[in-house]
């Protein structure tokens, strides 16, 4: 196989090479970028670069497979790249929030043998629409992540993920190398067989291995599952470790005791009970709950404090159990378009760096919440597991009550358990219909076509 270079020091497209499990060197050209796109477009401004990139690297080795990339983001005309410094990456993470902007991507493939070249150059693609940010936002997230290598001042893959509302097109586009797009290049140049095979054997792992067909007793349906209980519980367990390190636990030993008691009552009584569950307090005044792969449930300090009493907690953690019952974390994170991570998460023997970013991706990538149908299951799961476990079901319907009258006074916040949730009328009649109660004129206002049975 011939040797591949990565011509650039980009540790976001090492990591994706690595994920791929591609053998590469690294060979970081010296090409100064271009950032004015006066008289071309953007896709070929990205195209130039990268391809500037590739024949200078190709120029320092006899033989091989170079890759290269250059990646902007523009919003409204103007081009960013990387940040010069904290108050650039502030000011441009700050501009960038406030409305959609375009993603772009050069990738340039080179391959090199017996003194001939043959050189592909394409690109992609991909709008992002995102939170806006205020400065306290920002500064917050700069704590913990550094911007000054990222296109843009952020990480979609990482903490970034919290601030994206959605994509249109490829994610990892937006990380720096469209994967689809290289594998398509590799083809068409005809590289070796046993690398086109190892990339798309990567990329198309989830759905060529380890898939089973299940009956969910809450859905009612047959349903696909690329990883078997055992495998999504090591999953939940390797980002729970993740979550231990990012988080502090609740100084309160009898808030955690309260949330886990109510906890095993809820977990005792649901659908699902051949796994173990564990209930944590994570000491962060952001109203919000979520839940992990494998039966693990983070309730928020600030959620904590929000409730009047142990009803309403226990229908918050009902609902919790719910997505767990209902396998929602596991298909959500299957749906990814990082398969890489789920894979990294369920490996016999990952590096712990690999580990610790894939686990940082798949918990932001649960506090960003589910689909609108699987969240008003949950609900429904939730209001029937609060009454079997002895809790006022009504409860659920006064803390929605009391998430929507927040949700009027305040702006909703990045990290909210009203924001990442469907209409708050909606989930109140699903909580209804499941309590047998009559339905009134205002839940029929966002009522779906497709009720639940």
């Amino acid at each position: 196989m011939k040797t591949i270079y990565l011509a650039s020091q980009s540790k976001a497209r090492r990591k994706l090479l690595k994920s791929l499990g591609l053998t590469f060197k690294v060979l970081p050209s010296g090409i100064k970028e271009r950032r004015s796109a006066k008289g071309i477009s953007y896709a070929r401004l990205v195209k130039m670069n990268a391809r500037d990139k590739a024949q200078d690297a190709s120029s320092r080795v006899r033989s091989g497979i170079i890759i290269a990339a250059d990646t902007i983001m523009v919003q409204a005309g103007k081009i960013f790249g990387k940040p010069k410094g904290l108050k650039d990456a502030k000011n441009m993470l700050k501009m960038t929030s406030s409305s959609q902007q375009e993603v772009y991507t050069g990738v340039a493939v080179i391959k090199k043998e017996k003194g001939q070249e043959r050189i592909l150059v394409d690109y992609d693609k991909t709008t992002v629409f995102m939170d806006k940010l205020s400065n306290k936002d920002i500064d917050g997230y700069f704590k913990r992540v550094s911007p000054l290598d990222k296109a843009g001042s952020f990480d979609i893959q990482g903490k970034g993920a919290l601030f994206v509302r959605k994509i249109n097109g490829c994610f990892y586009n937006v990380v720096g190398l469209p994967l689809r797009k290289l594998y398509r290049m590799f083809k068409q140049l005809g590289i070796a067989k046993n690398t086109l095979c190892l990339l798309f054997f990567t990329l198309s792992f989830l759905f060529l291995s380890g898939c089973s067909t299940e009956y969910n007793i809450v859905t009612g349906e047959q349903e696909v599952y690329y990883y078997s209980t055992d495998k999504e519980v090591q999953m939940g367990q390797a980002i729970a470790r993740e979550v231990a390190k990012e988080y502090k636990p609740a100084a309160d030993p009898l808030m955690q005791k309260r949330v886990e008691d109510i906890g095993k009552k809820i977990a005792a009584v649901s659908d699902r009970r051949e796994i173990d569950y564990h209930f944590f307090v994570i000491d962060e005044d952001d109203v919000n709950a979520v839940s992990l792969p494998g039966g693990y449930v983070y309730i928020f300090k600030g959620l904590v404090d929000k409730v009047s009493n142990d009803d309403e907690l226990a229908g918050v953690i009902a609902h919790e159990v719910g997505h767990i019952v209902a396998r929602h974390s596991i298909k959500r994170l299957q749906a990814m378009q990082g398969y890489s991570i789920l894979r990294i998460l369920v490996a016999a023997a990952p590096s712990s760096g690999e580990v610790g970013s894939a686990a940082d991706v798949a918990f932001n990538e649960l506090l960003l919440g589910y689909s609108r149908e699987d969240e008003l299951l949950a609900d429904q799961l939730g209001a029937r597991y609060a009454k079997l476990a002895g809790y006022d079901p009504q409860a659920m319907i006064s803390f929605l009550q009391k998430l929507q009258a927040v949700g009027r006074r305040s702006p909703l916040q990045p990290k909210s358990y009203y924001k990442t949730h469907p209409y708050v009328p909606d989930r109140i009649r699903v909580v209804k219909e499941e309590l047998g109660q009559k339905i009134d004129f205002d839940d029929y206002i966002n009522i779906e076509q497709n009720p639940h049975k």
